[in-house]
């Protein structure tokens, strides 16, 4: 004879059964949302008077008009927290309330009409804030200070204000280029997949510096080896992982070209193994490359080129790391700066700062070459855009 135990646990299983259902549908849908508001950070100045944002659908790549949500000076790089609650601007600044330094702005966001709402600032620490990214746990945010050439941590509170200071570090030297490398100058800092190792490229050094991030603590303490050099005169930007994590690579400003690395995530340590120009052969015209990112398929890498005025593509062999040129667009494009991919992969978006717009590629799944949709918004200086789900 059964248990009458046994419906009832039957039943149980079923309910908890249809509510996993439930979460795991409602998360996938929001990881296959295609509708999106895109912020664009700025300089200020002349069309622009702070942080803007458009809405995009990926199904359609219709981007909207540009409508201004925050007045602030220089929001030049903005990151968004895990929870997407809440969005973080540097202010690429030479000085914040009265001493030599940038700063960074905490702002609420509201996801039915994308609007924000300013919660406080907080100095940097260094001049000339220029680039930010808030850790895995929404606990903290690092800041990359160019002029002052270091960096800096902010602690998050629960409410979305930033909090004290957790960490700071002042890196020391100089290159061999006397006109742009006089001095250390942090370009931009990120965190690999484990929250554990944070790395600063610093086009004053020709370094990657490498530090061990504690999560709960937000303290950054060198690694050892404590840095990764690339070659001279390089200028090294911005960084970007491969989605496998195995990966890793750092686009140099001077002299464009993109360094692949592998990637030890135990260690927290990078060894190049290719480095690629972002340029046709034979062009000698002034350029500089600015942003790097590859392809949510972990297939395709892209590098903006600032002077050729181009977005450089390549294919990415997925067992050796290593990179193949296939091409570049360039088709109204002036001053590319930063750019971004929409979370769907189809469609890639360039901050074209010069030519004061937001500017829509589509992206070939097969090749990742980049076709002009016809799709712009009008935003004076942007230099950055984030996507936030709407959904």
């Amino acid at each position: 004879m059964m248990s009458p135990i046994r419906p009832l646990v039957c039943f149980i299983l079923i309910l908890t059964g249809l509510a996993w259902f439930g979460l795991s549908a409602s998360a996938d849908s929001a990881a296959k949302s295609s509708r999106f508001w895109v912020f664009v950070g700025t300089y200020t100045g002349g069309k622009s008077k702070g942080i803007y944002r458009c809405a995009f659908d990926a199904n359609t790549g219709k981007l909207g008009a540009a409508e201004l949500v925050a007045e602030t000076a220089n929001p030049s790089f903005v990151a968004l927290d895990p929870k997407q609650r809440f969005l973080y601007a540097v202010g690429e600044l030479d000085k914040f309330e009265g001493k030599r330094s940038g700063c960074v702005t905490a702002f609420a966001i509201d996801r039915a009409s994308g609007a924000l709402k300013q919660l406080n600032q907080k100095p940097s620490r260094g001049a000339a804030a220029c680039h930010l990214v808030v850790d895995k746990a929404g606990k903290h945010v690092l800041v990359a200070n160019y002029s002052g050439g270091n960096a800096t941590v902010l602690a998050i509170e629960d409410d979305g204000r930033l909090g004290e200071e957790t960490a700071f570090v002042q890196h020391i030297g100089k290159g061999e280029d006397p006109a742009r490398q006089e001095a250390p100058h942090a370009h931009s800092i990120n965190l690999d997949a484990k929250n554990r190792h944070a790395f600063v490229a610093d086009l004053g050094l020709d370094k990657v510096l490498i530090y061990r991030f504690d999560a709960a603590t937000g303290k950054l303490e060198k690694n050892d080896p404590p840095a990764v050099r690339v070659a001279a005169k390089s200028g090294p930007r911005h960084f970007a992982f491969h989605p496998n994590g195995r990966y890793a690579y750092v686009i140099n400003e001077m002299a464009n070209t993109v360094t692949a690395m592998k990637y030890d995530a135990d260690k927290g340590t990078l060894t190049p193994i290719q480095t690629m120009t972002t340029l046709p052969e034979g062009y000698d015209k002034p350029t500089w490359t600015a942003e790097v990112q590859v392809h949510p398929s972990g297939k395709f890498l892209y590098g903006s080129n600032r002077g050729h005025n181009s977005i450089a593509v390549f294919t990415i062999d997925e067992k050796t790391g290593q990179l193949t040129a296939s091409g570049r667009q360039a088709a109204g494009i002036k001053t590319p700066r930063n750019f971004g991919i929409d979370p769907t992969g189809k469609f890639l978006l360039v901050a074209n700062q010069d030519g004061d717009s937001i500017l829509v590629f589509r992206i070939d799944p097969k090749t990742g070459a980049l076709k002009p949709t016809g799709e712009k918004a009008e935003v004076g200086k942007p230099v950055c855009v984030k996507f936030m789900s709407r959904e």
